[in-house]
């Protein structure tokens, strides 16, 4: 009973102690940044904890074993873990605080960015972390001595408890990353954990006062230090292997299915899983053979040598399973369960085989040496630092020189030379060394390559199938490879690039850029967004000086500032040094920003950059991936907001970009509510289609006159940017202005937002992605954002310096920019055209070319172009009653065609509900009208309108 009590709170801790790296991990990144030597360096002081912990605690269970037995006494090893446990638990109650001290510390002290800077804080983390991964290392030792009565079952209670620590674990891996951590956020994740270890800690402490232990052995064998002789490396490479091989499968699952924070959890959770299915079943063996272990260790080296090309292909594998399933939310949770079957499916043997190695490894020791504790500690520290090796330099070292497909063979290589140790070590087979060794390890150079294109394929983002989805993964490939062509490809320590040539326009080979599997911006369809993400928010400065850019990209937005005349400094940082090695091919498309005498480039994290930096910059311009990738929420949080305001000269202007397609209503909310947050004044504009840009102004910067901006627009070196960017003038730049300055303000949206400390953001978006659909700004119809709207529009000033009305000229050109690139909004355009100017032939020419041009196009049907012109203003509202159907609609048109500065008449609306009536005496249409002015807010500013249907404006 006390031992099964014991084995469940094991794996409770083992569930804890995930949770704290995933959420530490979090924490740390803040301080550290999230690029691949802050995730090295944070993995290494986890790992290099856990390494000291197990030789430190199994030195120490030797020693109270020794001193017990010394004084006739029995060990009470299970109050000693209960005190570790609970030291534990105390930590993580403690974290945040300890967590602000140490962030303070750093802050506190000036250092640069990397060097000297990021090694001090490296040394400020291990302070936070060492103590509390270091008794997490007790685990092992200290239970594997406390529960074995006998060395006949020491070796079935010792796998029993690694194999129950890593289920613990498991349940962990998994609900970090869907539940807990978006559910409580960081702080209140923590300590919940170290109330579960409070809580182990007294649970294995009143077991002790329950448990009678044995007496201890007086043999003074036992308190002889372990050796574990040749054993030793084949624990560390064992280690080496199982990280190196967890790592490429992190990010061959992120090329597979998106590598969002779900597909490492994911990964994570599977690997551990089929260890602790590994440990489970050593423990249920009834006899060990001596050569048990060789056998299960060359099984794993011939099936990893099996599995190689599966797991080349595995994109495919990925896209059939997303195909299976609709694009709802429902269907998210099932598919994730279907990808981690079918990854267990395939895992299970393989890393099942890498589970049972420790223990019977520990088998073998056992019964050479009878200090189980001291022998368990010793032999998961060497594994542990193989471990630690494999995530330094399996994943990340050898990544500035090889490719996933290389590290996997290396690791396979790792597997083989155990095969051939534990052939000496157990069979006295000195000769197996170069016999078998050499030519085994020299065929994995004849090992194919895995090809780039379906590694860059992008298949996870296609969700229903083609005619290739069934073919096999030669077809889906021919598919894929049609009319593109790979131009450049690495796997470096932050990610999986590839340059794709997709075509040639003017007899240039268009580029595009694709991390992990994702586009981040091709030159023929992105530049306009690349660029105005240069020109905007310099055109809103006082002046341009210095620049700071995050994220290279293609080099668009880099060289659009430098070709600015009076920008002198830019400052670049890249998370990923393969985005700089294929830069060179961008260099005739960006203006040859990478060159540029201006731009200066660091491989380093933004949000650790901007924290550490001591300039104040003119613009700061962040260029993001989607926010469902890993890491980049950080981004998006109000915390990297407020560093990027806090490094704005008094003038400057911050610009993000952020899309709306593969989205939803709620994250487009979540992120322009996050923006508010932090800059009290804030612009949306479009660039095209799905692509906006976010615009937040220092608190001390003037409003830009109309004529000001009309002047910068028209200088030489802004209005050559403009003209690359699609935009021809002054009228047709004004038209991407979505929402004016100070709307969101104004319009007091109410809701949470994304920190990082409760990161909401991440696993919202990556749920949006899955369904694949579109989001739209929220719509801000309350009447003081629409004053606001109206007082601040560069359009609605254009309008009223032109005495009210927009030339033909200049509506031709807005309704131009509008229905090329948000159609939604074009029926709004052209309505208000039509009010303004009724009867027009240049409309009418207008309206019969988008017909033309998108014959499909139901925003330009006439009776919908009708009912818009009367929400402005125009006769035609329907004399007498008005049904609540009818008023319902109006209402839906109101909000959804809305463009900000150039509103809808609300005494239309209020005269239209005034009229409504309905079989209900007018009950029904009561009630609507007053869910209608909860969302807009009071209908009735002065007195109603004409009654004859005529509004008069």
């Amino acid at each position: 009973m006390v031992r099964s009590i014991a084995l469940g709170l094991t794996a409770l801790t083992g569930f804890s102690g995930l949770v704290y790296e995933v959420a530490w991990q979090k924490f740390v990144a803040m301080l550290l940044g999230s690029h691949s030597e802050a995730t090295a360096a944070v993995l290494g002081l986890f790992l290099g904890g856990l390494a000291i912990g197990y030789s430190l605690f199994g030195s120490v269970t030797r020693r109270v074993v020794a001193r017990a037995a010394a004084r006739g006494r029995a060990p009470h090893l299970l109050g000693l873990y209960g005190l570790v446990e609970a030291s534990v638990g105390l930590h993580a109650l403690l974290f945040p605080w300890l967590f602000g001290a140490v962030t303070t510390l750093s802050l506190a002290i000036p250092h640069q960015v990397s060097g000297t800077g990021f090694a001090l804080d490296v040394v400020l983390v291990g302070i936070l972390i060492l103590p509390p991964t270091i008794l997490m290392g007790a685990t092992i030792p200290i239970l594997t001595q406390a529960l074995s009565s006998s060395l006949a079952d020491s070796t079935r209670l010792h796998a029993l408890v690694y194999a129950c620590n890593t289920a613990g674990a498991f349940i962990g891996a998994l609900a970090a990353a869907f539940v807990l951590i978006p559910w409580l956020g960081l702080e209140s994740v923590v300590r919940v954990m170290g109330l579960i270890n409070l809580a182990a800690g007294v649970s294995f402490g009143l077991l002790a006062v329950v448990r009678r232990p044995a007496l201890a052995d007086s043999d003074p064998s036992s308190s002889v230090p372990v050796r574990l002789g040749l054993f030793a490396p084949i624990a560390l490479l064992s280690g080496f292997a199982a990280m190196a091989l967890q790592t490429v499968l992190i990010r061959v699952g992120g090329l597979a299915i998106g590598s969002s924070q779900f597909t490492f959890s994911m990964i994570v959770a599977v690997f551990v899983l089929c260890i602790a299915i590994g440990s489970f079943t050593v423990s249920a063996l009834p006899r060990i053979p001596r050569s048990l272990l060789v056998v299960v260790q060359a099984s794993l080296a011939l099936l990893l040598f099996a599995l190689y090309p599966v797991i080349g292909d595995s994109p495919y594998w990925m896209h059939v399973i997303r195909t299976a399933f609709r694009d709802e939310l429902v269907s998210f949770y099932f598919f994730y369960a279907s990808v981690f079957i079918a990854v267990l499916g395939v895992l299970a043997v393989p890393i099942g085989l890498s589970g049972a190695t420790l223990p019977l490894i520990f088998h073998q020791l056992r019964q050479e040496l009878r200090g189980l504790g001291d022998a368990a500690g010793r032999l998961y520290a060497w594994n542990t630092v193989g471990s630690l090796i494999g995530a330094l330099v399996g994943g990340y070292v050898l990544l500035f020189w090889l490719d996933l497909d290389q590290v996997y063979a290396v690791a396979l290589g790792a597997v083989l030379v155990t095969v051939v140790l534990l052939a000496v070590r157990l069979f006295a087979l000195p000769g197996a060394t170069t016999v078998v060794l050499i030519p085994l390890l020299a065929l994995l150079w004849l090992l194919p390559r895995w090809d780039p294109q379906m590694l860059s394929s992008g298949l996870f983002r296609t969700r229903t199938a083609n005619r290739a989805t069934l073919q096999g993964p030669v077809a889906a490939l021919e598919l894929v490879s049609q009319r593109r062509s790979i131009e450049f490809y690495t796997d470096d320590p932050a990610g999986s690039v590839a340059v794709l040539g997709i075509g040639e326009s003017e007899g240039v080979l268009d580029l595009a850029l694709l991390t992990n599997g994702k586009p981040d911006g091709s030159i023929s369809g992105d530049y306009p967004t690349m660029a105005l993400l240069a020109l905007l928010p310099s055109l809103f400065a006082d002046r341009v000086e210095r620049a700071f850019v995050i994220g290279f990209g293609t080099g668009v937005t880099a060289g659009e500032l430098a070709a600015l005349d009076s920008v002198d400094e830019i400052l670049i940082t890249e998370i990923s040094p393969g985005v700089i090695e294929a830069a060179p091919l961008f260099e005739s498309s960006n203006l040859g920003a990478l060159s540029d005498p201006k731009t200066t480039v660091i491989v380093s994290d933004a949000f650790r950059t901007l924290r550490s930096s001591q300039q104040r910059y003119d613009v700061i311009i962040s260029e993001p991936s989607n926010p469902w990738v890993a890491g980049i929420e950080m981004l998006y949080s109000r915390e990297f907001l407020e560093a990027a305001r806090d490094r704005l000269t008094p003038d400057g202007v911050f610009a993000q970009w952020f899309h709306l397609y593969e989205t939803d209503d709620e994250i487009v909310s979540l992120v322009l509510r996050t923006y508010a947050s932090v800059f009290d004044r804030v612009s949306v504009w479009y660039t095209i289609g799905p692509d906006v840009i976010l615009l937040g102004f220092n608190d001390e910067v003037p409003n830009v006159s109309l004529d000001a901006l009309e002047q910068r627009v028209a200088r030489p070196d802004f209005a050559a940017g403009l003209a690359r960017a699609g935009i021809g003038g002054f009228t047709a730049l004004l038209a991407h202005e979505i929402l004016p300055e100070g709307v969101t303000r104004a319009a007091a949206l109410e809701g949470e937002i994304h920190t990082l400390l409760h990161p909401l953001l991440s696993s919202r978006a990556a749920r949006a992605f899955f369904i694949g659909r579109s989001g739209k700004l929220p719509p801000m119809p309350q009447p003081a954002a629409v004053e606001v709207a109206e007082q601040n529009s560069l359009l609605a000033r254009l309008r009223a310096r032109q005495g009210g009305i927009l030339s033909e000229t200049d509506y031709e050109t807005w309704v131009g920019q509008v229905c090329g690139a948000r159609a939604h909004t074009c029926a709004s355009a052209f309505a208000k055209w039509q009010v303004d100017h009724p009867g027009s032939k240049r409309l009418a020419s207008a309206i019969e070319q988008q017909r033309t041009q998108r014959p499909d196009a139901s925003e330009l049907d006439p009776k919908l172009l009708a009912d818009l012109a009367i929400l402005f203003g125009a006769p035609g509202l329907p004399e007498g009653r008005i049904s609540d159907e009818a008023a319902r609609r109006y209402t839906s048109l109101f909000i959804d065609f809305q463009i900000p500065g150039t509103p809808f008449d609300r005494s239309v609306l209020e005269e239209i509900w005034r009229r409504c009536k309905d079989a209900n005496q007018g009950i029904g249409c009561a009630e609507a009208r007053r869910e209608t002015e909860k969302r807009l807010g009071p209908l009735r500013k002065h007195a109603a309108a004409p009654p004859n249907g005529a509004i008069v404006r």
